[in-house]
């Protein structure tokens, strides 16, 4: 089967990108180089194109309780224009898939949700929605997704696109009507930067784009980038820090499971988890050399393995060879050495927190 394009493919070759097959899309890795794009974000300004995400609305008399019986967090009550971050889980706690959702008016929720994952998360919505009155909608190939990150973003978004975003807080969005195009605005991202998310059709997403990059004030970046400054921050990527096989209270995201709301789907193993604990855990280890662990090696403690890489870089931040990691409990405590094997040899580690690099969110 052919691999889906976003609504700015052609813009993404005619800039000389990079691109390769993720989530079932042709997407852009790099323009430049990952480090030049990744520094751009952390200093200045970068802007992504995230069209591959997919976006289902819920609407409906039931809305609040059907969203509040399927996703982890509680939306309950909840301010217009409050986003919340959270998971889909399967019975047993493994995860279906993370997800924002945007809490648009009363009865009336915005969700988006990763693109490897649009078909099984709608095909599980669908199957959850039995005998609650909402609409269910897949709106994922009507909207394209910018992502406008870095210490510059607001300044970018307000005088190059003419969107007022200033007021917005971190984890809040509005919707602004822009030249007959209806948006969703957010003070949101994936890369410990301010930023902001903008959804619109595809002609609002491609004429946006086309001014950022004439401003010269704004720079291309692509999925290496944005992977390597969601891994320092410590943010989840689905399928390596979770997934079916890994819960929330496994990858340390126990704080976006609220428990003490009335049931959703999972809950009881999660509270089952809490109350005894794991087997594994995800940890952050930084490793003594430069060796770079990468995805599916090896978590040693005295030559026995104990666990496997996640996700694993040479930090660009913070100049370090850091990792997350899924290991046993037993050697999850802050300051345990470990070893990771890296083709035939193995390095000394130690076991650190997940974040890596400190974010820097506009409060």
């Amino acid at each position: 089967m052919e691999n889906k394009r976003t609504c700015l493919y052609d813009k993404h070759v005619a800039l000389g990108a990079l691109i390769q097959p993720f989530g079932g899309f042709d997407m852009p890795i790099q323009y430049s180089s990952i480090i030049e794009e990744h520094n751009a974000v952390r200093q200045h300004c970068g802007v992504f194109d995230v069209s591959h995400m997919g976006e289902v609305t819920v609407k409906g008399p039931d809305a609040e309780k059907y969203v509040n019986h399927i996703f982890t967090n509680d939306v309950t009550g909840a301010a217009d224009g409050k986003i919340f971050y959270g998971m889909m889980l399967y019975q047993d706690g493994g995860t279906v898939d993370d997800m924002l959702v945007y809490k648009m008016g009363t009865n009336n929720y915005f969700i988006v949700i990763n693109a490897s994952n649009i078909d099984k998360d709608v095909a599980w919505m669908q199957q959850h929605a039995e005998g609650f009155d909402i609409e269910l909608r897949n709106c994922s190939d009507y909207y394209g997704q910018l992502a406008v990150q870095g210490p510059e973003a607001e300044s970018v978004v307000e005088k190059v696109l003419g969107l007022d975003c200033k007021e917005l807080v971190f984890y809040t969005g509005k919707t602004e009507e822009k030249d007959g195009h209806e948006l969703i605005v957010s003070r949101t991202g994936y890369t410990g930067e301010d930023g902001f998310e903008i959804y619109g059709d595809h002609d609002y997403i491609r004429a946006a784009w086309d001014k950022l990059i004439a401003s010269g004030r704004c720079k291309p970046c692509g999925l290496g980038c944005r992977d390597t400054l969601r891994f320092e921050v410590g943010l989840p990527l689905y399928g390596d820090e979770l997934s079916e096989n890994i819960s929330p209270v496994m990858a340390g995201l126990g704080m976006f499971c609220k428990l003490d709301k009335p049931e959703f789907i999972g809950k009881e193993a999660l509270v089952k988890q809490k109350a005894e604990g794991t087997v594994q855990k995800l940890v952050g280890i930084e490793l003594k050399d430069k060796a770079i662990p990468r995805h599916g090696y090896e978590v040693l403690k005295d030559g026995k393995k104990i666990g496997e890489v996640t996700t694993g870089y040479h930090s660009i931040s913070t100049d370090k060879s850091v990792c997350m990691a899924l290991i046993d409990t037993a050697y999850a405590k802050l300051g345990t050495e470990v070893e990771v094997k890296i083709r035939k040899k193995t390095f000394v580690g130690t076991v650190v927190k997940k974040r890596f690099y400190d974010k820097h969110y506009k409060k």
